[in-house]
Order: structure tokens, then sequence, then C-alpha cells
């Protein structure tokens, strides 16, 4: 096969091309692994609005900024005398009753980056403003303690950054049937089966050759694994509810995945927010309950963590097109029966100090939450992956 036709071929394999070891097959019984700890982290993107999130529907400087966009008193539901989740969070408002969300407030970093593709690749790599990193901290986890392909699965259609290591990536594929049968292509199997290992060398095509057939076995592997079992709960008809169907059924067929990542976008409100964010906010909330109702009845909730964030808030102000602009600090939200803080785990952004853009100031750093979360949940040096000593605090 020429190697022009072999790139364009392979191209059909984009899910399959970043998995990058060797696992055999394993028989296809559900086996619920004892004392492993998943994290899915879910990202947000476009910069979700938070104060329209959880709203302060008592302070008259939120009122006075937002005089057509600001959420009313009405259409809030209370976690205290001050705060309010948005009405189409009752999902949402359910967990935090139960005492498995933790909200932080006013998470950010030092001189915050306003650009979508520049703040999320801080998020993704774990950086400050001013470092330029071209490993994710999932895929940094990856090469250091990593032992099979599947220990970090993206539910999309292309490989984030967050999800790439130095030598190790994660694997990125929409469900584990398009994943099979991308690499049960026939093209595969002429390409494994003829290549030669020194004209590859010569062509430095050898790795990308050794990478399909890592793709093929481990495509098998997640296929006989994940299909004997098929949640009984329905996700709604969104992008983002099918996303996470797929990742409970990976999590409650047995599948030893450490490390799952899913994002939901069109966050970018700036214009006519209320009516988008509205409705994100609705398929995030349905899509999240449905998904911890769903570990829950397969008992498997109590092993998984979440994470969701956004690469950035929005603007205190609106502007004149009743959107906001990109901001800096928001809420994270991190779901789990083994919180530390469950309920508001610092105090809520103070609107009386803002930033010379008019910004909410940062008090925690994201990455000191990533580092309780490989020190104390995933149980792996925080240092290792993050490349210097971060303060952890202390969520779960």
């Amino acid at each position: 096969m020429k190697r022009r036709d072999f790139i364009k071929r392979s191209a059909l394999a984009s899910s399959a091309l970043f998995v990058p070891n060797f696992l055999n097959a394993m028989d296809g019984e559900i086996s619920i692994p004892k004392g492993v700890k998943r994290l899915l982290v879910i990202q947000l993107a476009g910069g979700n609005d938070g104060l329209n999130t959880l709203v302060p529907f008592t302070n008259d400087i939120y009122y006075r900024n937002r005089p057509t966009i600001a959420i009313k008193k009405k259409d809030v539901l209370p976690v205290n005398d001050t705060l309010g989740f948005h009405k189409n969070l009752k999902g949402i408002k359910t967990l935090y009753d139960q005492g498995v969300l933790s909200v932080v407030n006013n998470v950010g970093y030092p001189n915050p980056n306003r650009s979508h593709f520049r703040s999320s690749d801080i998020w993704h790599t774990a950086s400050a403003a001013d470092e330029y990193v071209t490993d994710g901290w999932i895929g940094r986890y990856l090469d250091a303690y990593g032992n099979a392909p599947h220990d970090a699965i993206e539910v999309g259609s292309s490989l984030s950054t967050i999800m790439k290591g130095a030598t190790k990536n994660g694997i990125v594929t929409k469900d584990a049937t398009l994943l099979q049968r991308i690499a049960r292509d026939p093209y595969f199997s002429k390409v494994i089966k003829h290549h030669d290992a020194t004209h590859l060398s010569e062509h430095n095509m050898g790795y990308l050759y050794q990478t399909l057939i890592d793709a093929k076995q481990s495509a098998a592997y997640i296929y006989e694994k994940s299909r004997v079992f098929e949640s009984k709960f329905s996700y709604g008809n969104s992008q983002f509810g099918k996303q996470l169907k797929t990742i409970s059924e990976f999590i409650n067929s047995g599948l030893e995945t450490k490390i799952y990542y899913a994002s939901l976008r069109g966050f970018d409100t700036h214009a006519n927010q209320m009516g988008p964010q509205d409705a994100l906010l609705q398929t995030y909330d349905e899509a999240i309950s449905t998904f911890v109702k769903d570990l829950k009845a397969n008992g498997t909730f109590k092993d998984t963590l979440i994470l969701t964030f956004s690469e950035f808030g929005r603007r205190v102000a609106e502007n004149a097109a009743k959107g906001t602009d990109h901001g800096a600090a928001n809420q994270v939200f991190i779901i789990g029966s083994s919180l530390r803080s469950p309920g508001l785990f610092n105090k809520p952004p103070d609107l009386s100090r803002l930033d010379a853009n008019g910004d909410l100031i940062y008090d925690v750093d994201f990455r000191s939450i990533y580092a309780n979360i490989l020190e104390d949940w995933l149980n792996v040096s925080k240092q290792v992956v993050l490349g210097s000593s971060i303060p952890s605090v202390k969520i779960v």
C-alpha cells in the first residue's frame, strides 16, 4: 500500500489513533472493580456565567449591573438566605440537599486570560498564565501512572489537550461500537498484515503502525467489556446526555478506566444570554442528575467523583446586547459521596471587590483542586503530575 493511500485511509481511525499500548481483551462478564476510584471531568465550554448559575438574589450590586438579564428571586432555588441555583438546576439542587455536591466559589488563577483557547489550554495543562505547555494534566497522569490504553477515555469526536501526554494519550470515541467498527476497517488488517518494519522505520511510520495495532486490540477490549451492560435510564436526546450515558455504561460494565472527560459547548453568551444559558443549564442538569441516579442504582457512585468547570466566568455587568462578556473567576462543582465539605465550600463572590476589568477576583487556584483530587482521590503524587508543589485544598 502506498504511504499516501495509507494516510488517507487511516484518517478513518481518528478516534483510535491515540491509543499507545497493547491490552489483552478480557471476557464479557460484568465485574465491577472493587475500590477503583474514577474521575469524570466535565467542561462547560465557552465560559458559563456563574452569577446566573448560583444567583446572589439579595445583592443590589448584582441587580444594578444586570438590569435585563439578572435572575429574579422568584426564579431561583434557594440554598440559604442569599444564594440560590438557577431554576433549571433542580437536579443539582437535589444533589446539594443530599450532601453530595460541593460548590467551590471564586476559582481561577493569577493574571487570567480571557481567550477561550488560551484559558482552556491553561485549565487543560494546569499551567500558569505565562507558561506554554503541550501536554495535559490527565496526559501526564497517564505518562506516570497509566497501565493500559483505556485508563483515560474522552467521549467525543477529537482528543482534547487535557488527555494528551508526552508518551501516552487517552482514547477518544463517541461510543464503544463506533470505536470497534473503525478499528475493524479492512484497511487496518491490510496495513497490519503487510507492513515492513524496515521500510516503516525509514519513513518514520513505525510508531503509527504500532498505534493502529494497539488501537485494534484496545477497541476490542472496550467493546467486548461494555456491550454486556445497557443503561435502563433515559438521558434524553441531547448530545451531552448521550455522552454521559456512554460513560455510565462504561463504568457500570466494569471497565477499569480511571478518568473520563466530556464537554458541553455553547456557553459563550455575548448576546441574548438568558434563553441559550437556560437551555444549556437544563441540558447539563438533566444529564448529570440522571448519571448520578444510574451510578447509584448500580453501586458505582461511591467510587466516582465528578468535577465540572468552565474555562472562565463572565463579566459582572451585562453588555448592550443583553449578554455578558468574558470574565475571570467562576465556580466549580464537585459531586461525590466522600466530600469533606458538602454544600458551599467557601464564601460566594464579593461583588464590591472587582478587578480593573470589572471581573470577579479569584480566591482558589484551580490547580489546588487538581492537587486535592490527585492526592486524596486518585492516590498519586500531585507533584509528579502538576510539576510543582501546589497547595491542596481539602474538598475530598
